[in-house]
Order: structure tokens, then C-alpha cells, then sequence
């Protein structure tokens, strides 16, 4: 691949990533500034599109959202479900589930979607939750989240039930110095996404997709 396409790759990320922030309502920006401005930071607004179309695509009717302050991913997952099925929410950080839980608040005498927001660490919290009973897995925030919600998965997800890890690349995290990407970067997050990436890819009871979109997506299908 040449310079040129390299730039062309460059330029149509800046693309999809500008339409879909352009694609937004008017209550999604206010959340996306609101919890910026509270010092915690949202992911890519393309990558949340595609979130919202995943459960769609897998028809899902329940929902795991595990993140640190994720409300702009957990209110596309919501969009997503359509006022049907049930998400639960998982944050450890009390500032995180703070935003979520007024979020959900918000959500309350508008969507027929049963919310549950749940304080916890993931892996104190997960195996608590009935085997096979999930369509869609959604990971974010901290590097701890990864490992402990892969863990869980072939347990949790129904047949083709699906998880997705957000950040996959390691961008968003605050010591990273070009992620995964930058073999000399070896921040915590950065660390783990490249152990994660080889552990999901390599098991056998996962089909996975690696795709670029937003700060990066791993999506694995259970068998």
C-alpha cells in the first residue's frame, strides 16, 4: 500500500467518524459533553453507530454494557434495543455509574427497555448472572474489564451471541503512546489488548473480526 492510500485511509476515517458525530441527536451531544466535561472522556461516535446496528443485527433482547463512563455507548445500545429486551450496565468507577445511572433516570418514562445500572467490579459481578441468557456483550473503559467479560462470555452468550470489545487498539487510554500499534508502548492497556487479542483469536469456540472502526472493534461470535 502506497503513501497516497495510506492518506486516503487517514482522511476516510476523519470522514465517517465526522458524519456520524454529525448523525448524533440533540440529547446524545448533550450527554457526550456533559460527561466530557464531568473529565470522562466518550469513545468514537462511529464506533457507537455501530453498536446500535449490531443489535440490530443480532436481534438481541439482552444486553451487557461493561465500561468506566461509557454513556454514550450505552445510549446507542438502548437506541438499539428500540424499546424492547433489557441492558444491564456494569461500572466499578462510582463517577461512571453515577453518569449512567442518570442516564437511565433520563430513560425512565421514555423507553418500555428495562434498565439496570450495577456498581461492582466485572469480575465480582458477572458470574453471578444466569448461564446462556445473553445476545451481545459490550466491553469498554479500564484494561481489568477485558479479561474478566471474556472470561465470563461462553458462559453468558446465548448460541451466536456476540462480544465486542471497544478500544481495542488501546487509543483511548491516557498513559498510551500509539497503543498497540507502538511495539515500544507498554502501558497497561496496551499490554493487555495485545494478550486479549491473541487469547480470543486463538479459541475455538469464537468466530473473530479485527476492524479499525473508531479506535478499534474486536468482535468475536460465539460457535
Amino acid at each position: 500500500m502506497d503513501r497516497t492510500s495510506y492518506t486516503n485511509l487517514a482522511k476516510s476515517w476523519e470522514y465517517v467518524e465526522d458524519h456520524a458525530f454529525s448523525r448524533q441527536s440533540t440529547d446524545l451531544n448533550a450527554i457526550r459533553t456533559h460527561a466530557e466535561e464531568a473529565g470522562i472522556p466518550q469513545g468514537s461516535a462511529a464506533q457507537a453507530e455501530l453498536l446500535r446496528m449490531l443489535v440490530h443485527m443480532v436481534n438481541a433482547t439482552s444486553v451487557i454494557a461493561v465500561g468506566t463512563g461509557s454513556v454514550v455507548e450505552t445510549l446507542q445500545l438502548v437506541n438499539g434495543l428500540d424499546n424492547s429486551g433489557q441492558l444491564t450496565a456494569v461500572d466499578s468507577s462510582s463517577q461512571g455509574i453515577a453518569l449512567i445511572r442518570t442516564l437511565f433516570n433520563r430513560l425512565s418514562d421514555e423507553t418500555q427497555t428495562t434498565l439496570r445500572a450495577v456498581n461492582a467490579p466485572v469480575d465480582v459481578f458477572l458470574p453471578r448472572l444466569n448461564a446462556e441468557n445473553y445476545d451481545l456483550i459490550v466491553v469498554a473503559g479500564d484494561a481489568e474489564n477485558y479479561g474478566a467479560s471474556f472470561e465470563q462470555a461462553p458462559r453468558l452468550l446465548k448460541k451466536h451471541g456476540v462480544i465486542v470489545f471497544t478500544d481495542i487498539l488501546a487509543f483511548d487510554s491516557a498513559t498510551s503512546a500509539g497503543g498497540v500499534l507502538n511495539p515500544a508502548n507498554r502501558d497497561a492497556k496496551s499490554i493487555a489488548m495485545r494478550g486479549l487479542l491473541e487469547t480470543v483469536e486463538s479459541d475455538e469456540r469464537f468466530v473473530t473480526a479485527l476492524t479499525p472502526t473508531g479506535t478499534g472493534l474486536l468482535v468475536a461470535v460465539k460457535r
